[in-house]
């Protein structure tokens, strides 16, 4: 590799590095939520977070599911026994809802009744 892009790389390394990042000044928020018959506790179905924060999410259940987070588009697989995660970075504001995912017949996928829990990602 010549030296010139040795000395750009590392010239670039070094300025990523130094820039200021949204996600390094946001909070590290976890909930723990049990999904039983089909839905979350009421207390639990609006989680407020702020843009920027690491957020995690820590499921249980009393059948298997699929839960997706619309807006981020990330599937977590959740089955009874074991605690299942779903982590994001909150990048985007807005309200995102947590559907559950049921296969279907035609290759797609269909979503169930209500949002099993809304996330709000409120603007720092």
């Amino acid at each position: 590799m010549p030296s010139v892009l040795k000395v750009l790389l590392a010239l670039t390394f070094v300025w990523l590095v130094s820039q200021p990042s949204v996600y390094a000044q946001g909070a590290e928020v976890a909930f723990d939520l049990r999904i039983e018959q089909g839905k979350v506790a009421q207390g639990l179905r609006l989680l407020r977070v702020k843009q920027g924060d690491a957020v995690r999410l820590r499921w249980t259940t009393d059948r298997p599911i699929i839960v997706h987070l619309h807006g981020y588009d990330i599937e977590t697989k959740v089955v009874p026994g074991a605690v299942s995660e779903t982590v994001f970075h909150a990048r985007a504001a807005g309200r995102f809802p947590v559907e559950e995912h049921r296969p279907n017949a035609k290759g797609g996928h269909s979503h169930g009744e209500a949002p099993l829990v809304r996330i709000e990602v409120r603007p720092r």
